[in-house]
C-alpha cells in the first residue's frame, strides 16, 4: 500500500537514493533539502527546522507515514553539530506528532561508521544534554585546538546516542513508532571522490574505514535497506544502529557486542 514519506538532505547521496528508490515503488515522498526539492530548509537553524515542521504538516494534513533523516554535513566546523546532531533531533522530534498519525509510523537517521571513532567529551555531553550554545562552542574549541575531524565524528556519535536511548520510550516504541539509525562506512559521493582520487588520502580514509566486503559503497546500495527499516513489514527492529559498512565496524571494533 502506498505511504507518504519525508525525507531530508534529499538532493543527493543517500537523500537522493532513497528517495528515487521509495518513488519507484509507488509511495508519495516529500524531498526536504537546503536549496531544492519539495521543502526547502536550513536545518542548522531554528527557523530553519520550524520551517521544515510546518511545510510538513500544510503538505501533508498532519500525516506522515514515515520520515527518514539523512541531511548531513562533513566540515571542521560547528555546522556539522548543529545539522547532524540538532538538525536531526529536531526533524524527528518536530515530526514525530505527524507520524502519530500515520499508519505503521517509523522513523531513521543515517549515521555513520565514524561513530566508532574519537569524539570531543565536551561536545558529547552538551549534544546529550540537548544545550546547542554549549555544543557550538565545544566545536569551535576543537578546531582551534587542532582537533576538528572530531566534529563530525561526535555529531554522528551523539545523534545515534540519542536513538539508542529515545527509541524505547514512551513517545516512539510506547506509541508504536520504531526509531533506528543507519551507519554508513565509506559512500561514493561528490564529496568523498577527490579524497579517494589522491592515494596518500585515499590510504587514510581505508586505513580508517576498512570495508573488506566489496569495499566502498554507493548511495543505491544503503536505500533498500532504509527502506526496509522504514516499512511497516520492521515491527521489532527499534533503537538500533545499523552498520551497513562493508564490515568496517567489526573490523575496528572486533567482537566486541557494544
Amino acid at each position: 500500500m502506498p505511504r507518504t514519506y519525508l525525507v531530508t538532505g534529499a538532493a543527493s547521496g543517500i537523500g537522493a537514493a532513497t528517495t528515487a528508490l521509495l518513488r519507484e515503488r509507488g509511495h508519495t515522498v516529500l524531498a526536504a533539502d537546503l536549496e531544492d526539492g519539495d521543502l526547502r530548509a536550513d536545518l542548522s537553524t531554528a527557523e530553519g527546522r520550524a520551517a521544515l515542521v510546518a511545510g510538513a504538516r500544510d503538505l501533508t494534513g498532519g500525516r506522515l507515514d514515515a520520515v527518514v533523516s539523512c541531511a548531513g554535513v562533513a566540515h571542521f566546523d560547528p555546522l556539522t553539530i548543529r545539522v547532524n546532531h540538532f538538525g536531526a533531533v529536531a526533524t524527528l522530534e518536530g515530526l514525530r506528532p505527524l507520524l502519530a498519525a500515520g499508519r505503521d509510523p517509523r522513523a531513521l537517521v543515517v549515521g555513520s561508521i565514524d561513530s566508532v571513532h574519537p569524539t570531543d567529551p565536551a561536545l558529547m555531553a552538551a549534544a546529550d544534554a540537548g544545550d546547542e550554545p554549549a555544543a557550538v562552542a565545544a566545536a569551535r574549541a576543537a578546531v582551534d585546538r587542532g582537533e576538528g575531524h572530531l566534529v563530525y565524528s561526535s555529531s554522528k556519535a551523539s545523534v545515534s546516542r540519542w536513538v539508542r536511548r529515545t527509541a524505547p520510550g514512551d513517545a516512539w516504541a510506547g506509541a508504536g513508532i520504531p526509531l533506528n539509525a543507519v551507519a554508513p562506512g565509506v559512500v561514493l559521493t561528490p564529496l568523498t571522490r577527490p579524497l579517494l582520487g589522491d592515494p596518500a588520502t585515499r590510504a587514510l580514509v581505508e586505513r580508517a574505514v576498512p570495508m573488506p566486503l566489496h569495499g566502498h559503497s554507493r548511495p543505491e546500495q544503503l536505500a533498500p535497506l532504509i527502506a526496509w527499516l522504514t516499512s511497516p513489514e520492521n515491527t521489532l527492529v527499534t533503537g538500533q544502529v545499523v552498520f551497513a559498512d562493508g564490515g568496517a565496524d567489526a573490523v575496528l571494533r572486533g567482537d566486541r557486542t557494544w
